[in-house]
C-alpha cells in the first residue's frame, strides 16, 4: 500500500525526478513482455504505481489532500496482493489509421490472454474491472488485467517452473515461452 506520507511534495518531486525516472524505466524493463510486434503487458508493483501517481500530482499540480487521496484510490487497486499479478495492456500501433482499424478487429483481446505455468492450467486474467473500456465499434488501446495465482501455480513457479504468456484472438495470435529470467524474477517478487 502506497501512504499518502510516503509522497513527495511536487517540489521534492521536481528535484527527483530524472533520476527517480530513469530508475522506474529500468524498473519497468525488468516488468514487461512484448507478445508480438503491438501487445506490451506491463507488469504493476509499489514502483511503477509510485511513480504514476506522482506524475499524475505533478502533471495537474494536485497539491490538495483531496485531490492526492483521490489519485491513491485510483492507482492503488493496481497493486499485486501477493496472490496475484496485475498489468496494464497497451495495444500499440504508431500508424493512425492502422490503429483505428485494429482497435475494431481486436474487440475482445483482454479475454485471450493468458499465462501458463508448466505443469498447471493456463490462467486467463480478469480485464478491465475499473470500467468497460470497449464500445461497439472498437476496443481500448489500453486495459488493465489481474492474473489471479492458485497455490499450486505459484509454488511450481517457485520451485523453477517455466512461464510462458501468450495472446490467441482471431486477429492477433503471438506467444513469450519461455519468460525471460529476468522478467521471471521479477514477477516473482509479487508473490508472497
Amino acid at each position: 500500500m502506497i501512504e499518502r506520507n510516503s509522497l513527495l511534495s511536487l517540489e521534492a518531486y521536481a528535484r527527483q525526478r530524472g533520476d527517480f525516472r530513469a530508475r522506474v524505466m529500468a524498473h519497468k524493463k525488468r516488468r514487461s513482455i512484448h507478445l508480438g510486434e503491438h501487445l506490451l503487458l506491463q507488469f504493476e508493483d509499489e514502483l511503477t504505481i509510485r511513480y504514476q501517481v506522482q506524475e499524475m500530482l505533478r502533471i495537474e499540480r494536485i497539491f490538495e489532500e483531496e485531490g492526492i487521496q483521490g489519485e491513491l484510490d485510483a492507482y492503488t487497486p493496481l497493486l499485486p496482493d501477493g496472490r496475484n499479478w496485475k498489468a496494464t495492456m497497451l495495444i500499440e500501433y504508431p500508424d493512425a489509421e492502422e490503429r483505428r482499424r485494429m482497435l475494431s478487429a481486436l474487440k475482445g483481446i483482454e479475454t485471450h490472454v493468458w499465462a501458463e505455468v508448466q505443469g498447471c492450467a493456463r490462467i486467463t486474467p480478469v480485464a478491465d474491472e475499473d470500467l468497460e473500456r470497449e464500445n461497439e465499434q472498437k476496443t481500448s488501446s489500453v486495459h488493465f488485467l489481474r492474473f489471479e495465482l492458485g497455490e499450486d501455480a505459484a509454488r511450481q513457479l517457485k520451485g523453477g517452473a517455466r512461464l510462458a504468456f501468450g495472446v490467441d484472438h482471431p486477429a492477433y495470435r503471438a506467444k513469450l515461452d519461455p519468460v525471460a529470467d529476468e522478467v521471471r524474477a521479477a514477477l516473482l517478487e509479487d508473490l508472497a
